[in-house]
């Protein structure tokens, strides 16, 4: 999630039904995206193989978009850069640790943490002096880590708890944070959002490919079990849409409203984790998801107030 990508400002009233819609759709896409991944692990079905052919579904989809819309992915040094870092920590690397931690930890744990990339990216951007400190939104942080130390202590705690596994989902939503930073600072001059999120996909395509090829490691799918090629079609055209609409939201909301994608994602990924999946709640879940549902709030409360008085500079 890139959350301080800085959109034209435009002086007319805003038309806030486009980005609430791609703020919700996205949302529900990753909170679904998430408890996809437990169903596959039942299925017996490997991580990398269902993420890998998932991304590269996906990255059809979306260059079969790009190219009806005449919004091909730019080719250059520049973007080839791009497409290979960003697709490493804001996609494969990520997601991969994501979807191998599910079977785990929980969905409903992975769900939760998801919430924290917009405020570990506004830690990273005041660290870069990218973005002027502001206490509410620092308030927010330091809620938000909180409620994350609360989830992991009591997850640490119980008998049959991982602390490999435990540690490395905790990895996912770092990574997605520096993935954040990254692309703000290496942003391809000229290049719309529509046309930079096939490239990316395409690249992590890769990127899994070639991790398919150590020891341990396989891309291999029985072509024999449908319910397998089924649930990989599905995570892909929920993939496309998860992408399309975040892009969508940046241009459209900005990194405000882009912030609380991941917010939106823990409140449809915990229920569904519990109720659809048979999960039972994660410990301190009322403590933990109440710090960071604050955090989240105070963070995007902040970028409001610092965005309205920019508007009012201008």
């Amino acid at each position: 999630m890139n959350q301080l990508s800085r959109p034209k400002i435009s002086h007319h009233k805003p038309n806030w039904f486009v980005p609430l819609i791609c703020l919700l759709a996205g949302g529900v896409l990753i909170g679904v995206s998430t408890n996809l991944a437990k169903y596959a692990g039942e299925l017996n079905l490997a991580p990398l193989a269902f993420l890998f052919w998932s991304i590269t579904g996906a990255a059809i989809i979306l260059f079969i978009i790009a190219l009806v819309r005449d919004e091909l992915p730019p080719l250059n040094k520049r973007s080839f850069e791009y497409y290979l870092v960003a697709a490493l920590v804001s996609v494969a690397g990520s997601n991969l640790i994501f979807f191998s931690a599910v079977p785990q930890v929980g969905a409903g744990f992975v769900a939760l943490i998801i919430a924290l990339p917009p405020l570990l990216t506004y830690l990273g951007a005041i660290v870069l002096r990218i973005e002027r400190f502001n206490a509410l939104r620092a308030v927010g942080v330091v809620a938000a880590l909180l409620g994350v130390g609360v989830l992991a202590a009591r997850k640490f705690s119980t008998p049959d708890a991982s602390v490999f596994w435990i540690l490395l989902a905790l990895c996912g939503p770092v990574l997605l944070a520096i993935g954040n930073l990254y692309r703000t600072l290496r942003w391809p001059n000229n290049a719309s959002p529509s046309s930079l999120a096939p490239g990316m996909l395409i690249a992590a395509a890769i990127l899994l490919g070639m991790v398919s090829m150590l020891p341990s490691f396989s891309i291999a799918v029985p072509l024999t079990e449908s319910k397998s090629l089924w649930l990989i079609a599905i995570q892909a055209l929920i993939f496309a849409g998860q992408f399309l609409l975040l892009f969508l939201l940046q241009k459209t909301g900005g990194p405000v409203l882009l912030s609380l994608l991941g917010a939106i994602g823990a409140i449809v990924g915990v229920p569904v984790a519990i109720f659809l999946q048979g999960e039972a709640p994660p410990e301190g879940l009322l403590l933990g998801a109440s710090l960071i549902g604050i955090g989240v709030a105070l963070v995007t409360w902040g970028g409001v107030k610092i965005a309205k008085v920019s508007i009012e500079e201008i």
